[in-house]
């Protein structure tokens, strides 16, 4: 019975999602060519808005904590665990008074509704994987923009979402490249709970009745530390607090 609910519910999110993209393509497009980037941004926002409290459709619960209030005038670096497709909508949404943009693969800046637009358009990280001088160069490209209009940048250094939920290890490489190039930064892990159990393989199906939750952790101050440190102390935070649930 429950798997059979999963399906139903699953079906009208997905439609519900679907129908979200494509209304606010058009919506990014007309903000972003007459209203310039900051107006573009807001409708980015407000389109995750929607995804998630689309979530409910699903009789599934979200939640937003933070250890410490974050300062919003300055540049944060958020580490955070990946789980799902489903992680972002939740970052944009909660933490958008720090402007958060996101490192990518290149693929996903085609095809799709809404999502491609953003990408192409809102700053982010389109890295060719297959290209490591490339992948270098956007992220200071990247870097560099966060760090000039204090905004802040979400990397995933699992590289990959985790389908079981355990943390993979984390890598060093982007984010020594990021705080090379915004020194003044703080960096803030992020744990993130159950968008993976949610939405366990692609986008369909959906597991309804799930409790998601985002948690920013405490900050790190990176002065004097070296970017293993950084990455270790991230990492070791997610995890503990994954494992004290």
């Amino acid at each position: 019975m429950k798997k059979i609910l999963d399906y139903i519910l699953g079906s009208i999110y997905i439609l519900y999602f679907g129908i979200l993209l494509v209304i606010f393509h058009p919506i990014q497009f007309i903000a972003y060519e007459v209203f310039g980037q900051k107006a573009h941004q807001k409708t980015v926002e407000w389109l995750n808005f929607w995804i998630v409290i689309g979530w409910y459709l699903t009789g599934s619960s979200i939640s937003f904590s933070q250890k410490v209030k974050l300062p919003t005038d300055k540049t944060i670096i958020f580490i955070s665990n990946h789980q799902s497709m489903f992680d972002i909508p939740g970052i944009i949404w909660f933490l958008r008074k720090n402007t958060p943009l996101f490192i990518s693969k290149v693929e996903l800046s085609k095809g799709i509704p809404s999502i491609s637009y953003n990408l192409r358009v809102g700053k982010a990280a389109l890295i060719n994987r297959n290209d490591p001088k490339q992948a270098i160069g956007e992220i200071i490209r990247f870097a560099k923009y966060i760090s000039g209009n204090n905004y802040s940048g979400v990397i995933f250094p699992e590289g990959t979402r985790s389908r079981t939920g355990k943390l993979k290890p984390f890598a060093v490489g982007g984010v020594a490249t990021l705080l090379k190039k915004c020194p003044e930064a703080d960096v803030v892990p992020i744990a993130i709970v159950n968008t993976g159990k949610f939405n366990p393989k692609g986008i369909f199906p959906l597991t309804s009745f799930t409790k998601m939750s985002w948690t920013t952790l405490t900050p790190i101050h990176t002065k004097g530390k070296t970017a293993e440190e950084i990455v270790g102390e991230s990492e070791k935070q997610i995890s503990d607090f994954l494992n004290n649930l």
